[in-house]
This record gives C-alpha cells, sequence and structure tokens, in this order.
C-alpha cells in the first residue's frame, strides 16, 4: 500500500503527536526544519504535503496548522481533502509534450499562454496524444464524433484545421498536430 509522504516543518510537537499514530494511518512522516527542508523538497519534489504553522507562498501543497489546540479528526480530514484535491489536479492536468491540458477548465497552455478548447477539440487532442501512429480520419469520425465511417463529412479536417490555427496564433507552433499521409499525429 502507497503511503502518504508528509513533511511536517518546524513544528515538533505535532510531528511527535503525528509520528505515535502513523502507522495507523498510512502516514510516511518527515521531520524537517530550516536546516534540512530545501533538501527533502528536492528529495521528494511535489509528490508531499507540508504541514506547517505558517502560510509559505513558496511551498505548492501545504495545510497551515496555526490553531492549537485542533482535534485529531479534524486534522485528518483536512489532510485527506489535500491529498483528495492534488490526486484530482493531477488527474486533470496532463502533459502532452511541453503543453499542459487542463480537463477541469477545459484549456491548453504553454510558457504562461493558454488557449480555450471546445470539448471535442479536448476530446481530439486527447485521442492522438494517446497514440503513437498517425490515425486516419475515418477512425476520428467513429472515435471522437461517433460517425459511422461511411459519411461524406469533413467534419474532422475542419475542426483540426481551426485548432491547429488557434494554436499557431497563440504558440506559433504549426507542427503540434501534423498532416502525414497515413493521418494525424501529435507531434
Amino acid at each position: 500500500m502507497n503511503l502518504k509522504k508528509i513533511i511536517i516543518y518546524q513544528h515538533e510537537t505535532l510531528f511527535n503527536i503525528l509520528s505515535e499514530i502513523s502507522n495507523l494511518f498510512n502516514l510516511n512522516l518527515i521531520k524537517a526544519d530550516k536546516t534540512n527542508f530545501d533538501e527533502l523538497r528536492k528529495k521528494f519534489g511535489e509528490d508531499v504535503l507540508i504541514i506547517s504553522q505558517e502560510k509559505n507562498d513558496d511551498f505548492k501543497n501545504q495545510l497551515n496548522i496555526n490553531k492549537s489546540p485542533i482535534k485529531i479528526k479534524k486534522l485528518f480530514e483536512q489532510i485527506n481533502l489535500k491529498f483528495l484535491k492534488d490526486t484530482f489536479h493531477q488527474q486533470s492536468d496532463i502533459p502532452i509534450g511541453s503543453y499542459r491540458l487542463n480537463l477541469n477548465s477545459k484549456k491548453l497552455s504553454k510558457n504562461n499562454k493558454i488557449i480555450d478548447l471546445t470539448e471535442r477539440e479536448m476530446n481530439l487532442i486527447i485521442f492522438l496524444k494517446k497514440k503513437s501512429l498517425p490515425v486516419k480520419i475515418d477512425q476520428l469520425q467513429k472515435e471522437v464524433w461517433g460517425y459511422n465511417s461511411q459519411l461524406e463529412t469533413h467534419t474532422v479536417e475542419t475542426h483540426i484545421y481551426r485548432l491547429r490555427k488557434k494554436i499557431k496564433e497563440e504558440f506559433a507552433d504549426e507542427n503540434f498536430i501534423k498532416s502525414l499521409k497515413d493521418g494525424y499525429l501529435i507531434n
């Protein structure tokens, strides 16, 4: 079973209390202070929850416990909520090359530039991302649009043209979706 890593930053009392019961709640507690904190952050990256008494804008995933006493039940509710939010965020933010696709906001971003996507554009990008070989138009019609491949339509080409235009205008990238003789492919 995967242990949830928690760094307790400059809060020795809380660390001592939680360490006594950590095996009951499947927690991996790590004690940190100013001398070892940067090293621990490098080691674990963002795959950790930081609990501290003071809010620090440099910490991405943190929980501030600045009121004492706090009920253990309330503390564990807050810890679980943080882990759930982090899991949800990780599942909704998909890397695609040098881009990030956020499924919740339907936005594609790169270097602080963002474009809004339609549901269909987002589904198209996700489908193409999962494929390592070019995808033919009739497969896109069937899998992304739900159309019968025998229909005469330029829906796929039109959507890809518009999506490429959006990406080119905002990111100056003409090669995000490549058009090859065998179909379309995300670069």
